[in-house]
């Protein structure tokens, strides 16, 4: 087992991965003396530093250490993270002081005094990127004993956010839901979970861009009061990223289209399987459609009939469209 550090600093937004860490350093200390041996403070209720202070200079009783937490430690007052600073220069070797924050600047020196204790005494819990979010959840899913497909992660990620303990407990339940099956699928997340995220233009162009057209109008619907110039701009700008990328894929110069675009290669990850969905002349055609959309949403008061119709034409798949327009 490990040496542990004299002091630690868990640090980031992910609440999942802060108290996995903390659980980890929690389970060092023996249940049967955790009494003694574990304490448990909420940085704002630390008033003085002695408080503090007193409590990791305490010897362990019966065990090798003696662990001292501090949640929301970004909280603590001025005085004690001086204190604790001015502790770390010369800290007790039989305690260790776990400080859990969900944001700490590495500028300040309650940071910088922690991550001079060791090499590996700053645990990073920063969150995934939305785009990592839904493998994430495929692994959290097999930590639960299940099996998960990559559409019903992604769906699940769109209906409840990005928080990964509200991941994860979805998941738990889920679990009780498939039962025996052992196996998640995308029909279970639309029938079991709520959405509760805000959904995001992203999503929504996303869903337009996979030609998924109920999808693309639920999400539409859900959006609370949203700005139809602004979707409208964000549907515009991705026709043009699939022109470009259906440009390049008929070159064979595919690989390039993140460069050509000024973007990130996650960014763009499905622009090219979304162009093949679509004809050129359909791509430009939907640019003039575009922009006979965009004259209806600045000079119309029916603006929402206008979009509704710019979103249908290009989400629906295109040989739906055609039986439409024959009918």
């Amino acid at each position: 087992m490990a040496e542990l550090l004299p002091a630690y600093l868990i640090v980031g937004a992910d609440e999942l991965k802060r108290d996995a860490a903390v659980r980890r350093l929690r389970s060092r200390v023996p249940q049967d003396l955790a009494d003694f041996n574990l304490d448990e403070l909420d940085a704002h209720a630390i008033e003085e530093p002695d408080q503090l202070i007193s409590s990791v200079q305490t010897l362990p009783f019966g065990a090798d250490f003696r662990l001292v937490i501090v949640d929301g430690a970004e909280g603590l007052a001025k005085p004690v993270s001086e204190a604790v600073v001015a502790y770390l220069k010369d800290p007790n070797p039989q305690c260790v002081l776990c400080l859990v924050a969900e944001k700490l600047a590495k500028n300040t020196r309650l940071y910088k005094a922690v991550a001079k204790v060791g090499p590996h005494s700053v645990i990073d819990c920063a969150p995934l990127k939305r785009w990592e979010l839904p493998p994430y959840v495929v692994k959290l899913a097999g930590k639960h004993g299940l099996s998960m497909d990559a559409s019903a992660a992604q769906e699940l990620v769109e209906r409840v956010g990005e928080s990964t303990v509200a991941l994860d407990n979805q998941i738990s339940t889920l679990a009780e839901l498939v039962g025996a099956s052992g196996r998640i699928t995308l029909a279970d997340v639309e029938a079991n979970v709520a959405q509760v995220a805000e959904v995001s233009p992203w999503a929504f162009a996303d869903a337009v861009c996979e030609r998924n057209a109920p999808r693309a109008m639920e999400l539409l619907g859900l959006m609370k009061a949203p700005s139809l110039v602004f979707l409208h701009s964000v549907l515009v700008g991705r026709l043009r990223e699939l022109i470009c990328a259906k440009s390049l894929d008929a070159r064979g110069a595919a690989n390039s289209l993140a460069h050509e675009l000024g973007r990130q290669s996650w960014q763009v990850k499905n622009h090219v399987r979304w162009a093949r969905a679509f004809g050129m002349d359909e791509l430009v055609a939907l640019l003039a459609q575009a922009a006979e959309c965009e004259r209806a949403l600045k000079g119309s008061a029916d603006s929402d009939t206008a979009l509704t119709r710019f979103v249908l034409a290009m989400a629906s798949p295109r040989a739906a469209r055609v039986s439409r327009d024959v009918r």
